[in-house]
């Protein structure tokens, strides 16, 4: 969340970011922080004045009684007595301003860097980069959901037999096409540095306000109801909750993890073909890199996942695009935000297969997750993930793009990983 400080510092700057993130009512909501942060700060210095002269007094009334000066100290310890009974009061003041304060702190979106382009949604996001290789496909090819049908793939009807729509059955040559980009993704993010961590699939409600899922998503993740777990909607959160009430050495950064893990979320987004087959899923298979860097490389990391990623789909032999997000079309929590897309010749479509952000110190507030600088200060870090990459739509590009008259060729650099040359 935002600090007091950015706010107070920069209240015309955070206002006009979130106007870009088209926050309502963003003026009149900085406001009431300020002024719930004038009452808590007037309490504390009302309660500090008060704590003084109670420890005067009390050292007052030992030399009162030493004297003989019965009368007064009595009048003293009255005095005492009705300052502590004071205390309880502000005490009470100030946590109640404290309460609503992060209340409302937690309901405010992260302001985005300048270089976010203004924007309502999707039209309005920036094109930066265009790669890959462009893709011959034979004579009326298919979608990736008649391809997956035709070599036995992967069941769609299945798996809403044993659950619902959205949760599809891997099978034979497709449960290892599955297993072999998951480890062709984790041997290419250890090759670059990342150290793999195996999380737990389900958090806790702390864990969910940590990263900024909670409250605002909480509609589209899984709830636990009996045990207030949530199941997560990416390795994000459990593995950036590692560092949750934690303070780092500057010498230690970045930090610099990975995980793979099944991912879930209930909402499902449009409909037709934008969610038809492998387009948009309820459980789903992720690679996700964290980092937890200080504020002056940040930048450079975030830089460095961008490669990353694009050096994944260069690889794969994907068609792809980098697009800048607008302000509208941003997760609260970004303070800027980057997806990847790959191009389906056979849906004549782009998929969203990534996205690379950077959170400034917004989640790590949430998170009291600090450093300490080689000078002994404590400061916030900066917390950056990005996906390396999402399964679902990586399975359906290089189904579409690589399917052939005698079957669906693997690209290079998978063939080790899958075993063969082609599906058929």
């Amino acid at each position: 969340m935002l600090t007091i400080k950015q706010i107070i510092d920069n209240r015309e700057a955070v206002l006009c970011g979130l106007a870009k993130k088209h926050f309502k009512d963003a003026e009149a909501v900085i406001d009431r922080v300020l002024a719930i942060n004038t009452v808590r700060k007037e309490a504390q210095a009302e309660l500090d004045a008060r704590l003084a002269q109670l420890k005067k007094l009390s050292q007052n009334i030992g030399a009162l009684m030493k004297a003989g000066q019965k009368d007064e100290a009595e009048k003293a310890k009255a005095e005492v007595a009705e300052l502590k009974a004071g205390n309880g009061r502000i005490e009470e003041q100030m946590s109640n301003a404290a309460t609503e304060l992060e209340q409302i702190l937690l309901t405010i979106p992260n302001v985005p860097y300048d270089i976010v382009p203004e924007g309502f949604g999707a039209e309005d996001n920036v094109v930066v980069k265009t790669g890959g290789q462009e893709t011959e496909l034979p004579e009326n090819p298919l979608p990736h959901w008649d391809i997956a049908k035709k070599y036995n793939l992967i069941d769609f009807d299945l798996g809403v037999k044993i659950t619902g729509a959205g949760f599809p059955v891997y099978i034979g040559w497709g449960a290892r096409l599955q297993r072999a980009l998951i480890n062709f993704f984790l041997d290419e993010a250890r090759n670059a540095g990342y150290t793999e961590i195996i999380p737990p699939t389900v958090v806790n409600a702390a864990s969910g306000y940590g990263t900024g899922q909670l409250p605002d998503k909480e509609g589209q993740m899984y709830h636990c109801q009996t045990d207030d777990f949530y199941l997560i909607p990416t390795a994000e959160v459990p593995v950036t909750n590692i560092y949750r009430d934690v303070i780092l050495d500057e010498k230690d950064l970045p930090i610099k993890n990975c995980a793979y893990t099944e991912c879930f979320r209930r909402e499902a987004g449009s409909y037709g073909k934008d969610v038809r087959g492998l387009n948009r899923l309820h459980e789903f298979a992720k690679i996700e890199i964290v980092r937890i860097d200080t504020p002056e490389h940040a930048a450079q990391s975030h830089q460095e996942m961008l490669d990353h990623v694009e050096g994944l789909l260069q690889k794969l032999e994907l068609p792809y695009r980098i697009l800048r997000l607008c302000g509208g079309d941003m997760s609260f929590t970004a303070a800027v935000c980057y997806d990847f897309e790959v191009y389906s010749e056979a849906q004549q479509r782009w998929l969203e297969v990534s996205s690379v952000s950077t959170f400034d110190t917004y989640q790590a507030n949430r998170l009291h997750c600090r450093y300490r600088t080689a000078d002994k200060r404590i400061e916030l870090c900066h917390t950056l993930n990005g996906s390396a990459l999402a399964l679902p739509r990586i399975l359906a590009a290089l189904l579409e793009n690589f399917q052939t008259p005698e079957g669906i060729r693997i690209p290079k650099a998978l063939q080790p990983y899958v075993g063969a040359e082609i599906i058929c």
